[in-house]
């Protein structure tokens, strides 16, 4: 996967907007899923600039902190253990990075994309999930027994949102690829 610059700046774009509109049900109208995992794991698939990680994460940064200051939203998850999204989302972006350099234009690689996003999805939930079970304040015991709950409680939610929009990123990118090859014949001739 080798997007042009031109076809790059088109989808950090709507990346970018699709993180506007779904960041926390902060600021949307529609009740559309957090797409954060996936515009994470999506940008390192698809974008080779390398500062396009900390400016996604100054953009929910900033999406987060207005929430809080002028949209009334719960600052409850607003601690120590926030930072903690840096390698959180960090293990999407780089899931995304390591997936973009073994991806091949075949069914098999269905598998791996569902794989590395599987193993991505669970290191950004041990990051932010269990950062927030044990750095946050907020819960005076933590345990491993109290993670390994909240990982089976809330990790096969962040999964679906994650795997819907990855799912539509996949077929986007299907049928663009196989509108293309039906264009090329005929600009051949």
């Amino acid at each position: 996967m080798n997007p042009t610059p031109r076809v790059q700046l088109l989808i950090g774009l709507a990346l970018v907007a699709l993180l506007a509109m779904t960041r926390g049900q902060h600021f949307a109208t529609l009740n559309l899923p957090s797409a954060s995992w996936a515009v994470f794991f999506l940008a390192g698939v698809l974008l080779t600039p390398r500062w396009v990680f900390p400016a996604l994460f100054i953009e929910a940064s900033l999406l987060d902190f207005a929430a809080i200051q002028w949209a009334g939203v719960s600052d409850w998850c607003m601690s120590p253990a926030y930072w903690l999204l840096v390698p959180a989302y960090g293990s999407l972006w780089l899931a995304g990075r390591l997936y973009a350099g073994w991806h091949r234009d075949s069914l098999g690689s269905l598998v791996l994309l569902a794989a590395t996003v599987t193993l991505g999805a669970l290191a950004a939930y041990l990051c932010s999930g269990g950062g927030f079970l044990y750095f946050s304040g907020r819960y005076p015991e933590p345990s491993l027994a109290l993670l390994a709950e909240r990982i089976a409680q809330y990790y096969p939610r962040y999964l679906a949102s994650l795997a819907l929009y990855v799912g539509v990123a996949a077929l986007l990118y299907v049928g663009i690829r196989a509108a293309r090859d039906l264009r090329l014949p005929s600009e051949v001739k």
